[in-house]
């Protein structure tokens, strides 16, 4: 199997914009699906397939359009500072409406402290860079308010819904998205994080790993550890990629965890976990980044043949079967396999 880079890359992004309703603001996928609307954490990974290519204005709009998001609901975020969330209505909502930016109100599992590190993680980036997209007195505001926020919930013991939006427990990837944003934000001048903010995550985060959580032993989601966040040690990178590539790996994708019944094909909810493809790109990205370059490859092979034959990257197929599930193409998924041939193809 080979590769043709330029190509590929430029044909997943074009699926990618073909998401885009505004600048910045991507649905998760296609309008006649349920994931119409517009997720703080999917825009945050489309935004890498863009921003490792050097698509800078790209990701520059996304940034943007989240903290405009931030801004319009500034009242309940002071709220939220001051008070303390109980309730998941009372966090940052995950989802928004992708051209009104008004939250979804049916019930849901809002309180993802994943998506809001990855939110300041992205504005933090992009100032570091000189390519800042804070430009009024309440933006400026508002930034700071995030940290505030985090702070506020005790991100390093809060139990959250997590990347997969489900159960609330304390959760390892919610818990180091926040500490890799508060650790490049400590490098803004103007923003002030205290000292224990970060502190407490990491003694959080190592009681944790190599788990994902109380439940949770082995999850896709504990990748977003090594990559973007770079939150691990070598030992529990190597324990993490360990436990996944053992307990996960599946024909077309890598399932989120054992006994996951989104998708599942077994209607007893066991043993037919969903594939979820970006999985493998992941996988590629990581082993490019430590430079095992025939790993990298591997598991690039792997991702691209989860590609459907119109060239979209779905969200999973149902367990061991040629089938993907309607939301295809995946603007996350497309975004991860983009890196993925980024990665690769830097390593020649």
């Amino acid at each position: 199997m080979t590769f043709d880079f330029d190509k590929e890359i430029s044909q997943h992004l074009a699926v990618i914009k073909e998401l885009e309703r505004k600048p910045g603001v991507f649905t998760a996928s296609l309008d006649d699906t349920f994931y119409d609307k517009a997720w703080l954490r999917d825009i945050y990974f489309i935004t890498l397939g863009f921003f490792e290519t050097g698509d800078i204005e790209t990701t520059k709009n996304a940034a943007k359009a989240l903290l405009t998001v931030f801004v319009k609901h500034k009242d309940k975020i002071n709220w939220a500072v001051e008070n303390k969330p109980h309730y998941a209505w009372q966090y940052i909502h995950a989802r928004f409406h992708p051209e009104t930016f008004e939250e979804y109100w049916e019930e849901w599992g809002n309180s993802q402290n994943d998506a809001v590190g990855e939110v300041l993680n992205l504005i933090c980036t992009l100032e570091l860079m000189g390519e800042s997209v804070v430009e009024t007195d309440d933006e400026k505001a508002m930034v700071q308010k995030i940290i505030d926020y985090l702070v506020t919930i005790e991100y390093w013991e809060d139990d959250d819904n997590g990347i997969w939006e489900e159960n609330l427990e304390v959760h390892a990837s919610s818990i180091g998205s926040c500490i890799a944003a508060l650790k490049k934000a400590k490098e803004v001048n103007w923003l002030t994080v205290p000292e224990f903010a970060v502190e407490n995550g990491e003694l959080s985060l190592r009681a944790l790993l190599p788990r994902e959580s109380a439940t949770k032993f082995a999850d896709l989601a504990l990748l977003t550890l090594i990559y973007p966040f770079q939150v691990t040690s070598e030992e529990e990178t190597l324990a993490i990629l360990r436990n996944v590539e053992y307990h996960l790996v599946r024909d077309k994708g890598v399932i989120r965890y054992k006994l996951d019944r989104y998708y599942n094909n077994n209607s007893d909810g066991y043993s037919e976990e969903a594939e979820w493809c970006f999985g493998l790109s992941w996988l590629a990205i990581i082993y490019a980044e430590r430079g095992e370059k025939d790993k990298a490859y591997f598991w690039l092979r792997r991702a691209k043949a989860a590609v459907t034959e119109d060239g979209k990257v779905p969200e999973l197929y149902y367990s061991h079967t040629d089938k993907p599930n309607d939301n295809t193409p995946l603007g996350w998924a497309e975004s991860m396999y983009v890196v993925a041939l980024q990665k690769v193809k830097e390593m020649g």
